[in-house]
């Protein structure tokens, strides 16, 4: 396997993640809402990239939204790039790891009970989280 991660190939990606893993973190996919291991992981702790192990997300920055998936108000600096989604027919933030090019979820700017006023709503199989 490269060093790389951006430069692994798909038999390397496949090699490396479970099928589910797979379909959310190289294909783009989501996880069924309610069903994330990490939905209600409550322990203070480091979230990472399942493709990089790249820092993402403190617990502190951990709410619950309401809406199904693992929900934080900020990623850690430099960790996550943005890009324009419209594949459901309207536009959407998608969130990346900066790192290894993994898509991990959605950010949107529907919180207005968080310091920031964002949700980062990202998928659990995406994350590694590890207790502090």
């Amino acid at each position: 396997m490269t060093g790389d991660p951006r430069e692994r190939t798909e038999q390397e990606w496949r090699a490396l993640l479970q099928p589910q893993e797979f379909m959310v973190l190289r294909q783009a996919g989501t996880e069924h809402p309610g069903t994330g291991a990490l939905l209600n992981e409550k322990r203070v702790g480091k979230y990472y990239c399942r493709g990089c192990e790249q820092f993402l997300f403190a617990s502190d920055a951990k709410f619950d939204s309401g809406c199904g998936w693992p929900s934080f108000f900020e990623a850690a600096e430099g960790a996550v790039i943005e890009l324009e989604d419209r594949s459901l027919g309207r536009v959407r933030t998608e969130i990346r790891c900066a790192r290894c090019d993994s898509h991990l979820g959605h950010v949107f700017p529907d919180a207005p009970q968080t310091p920031t006023g964002l949700r980062y709503c990202m998928n659990s199989v995406a994350l590694v989280f590890e207790e502090e």
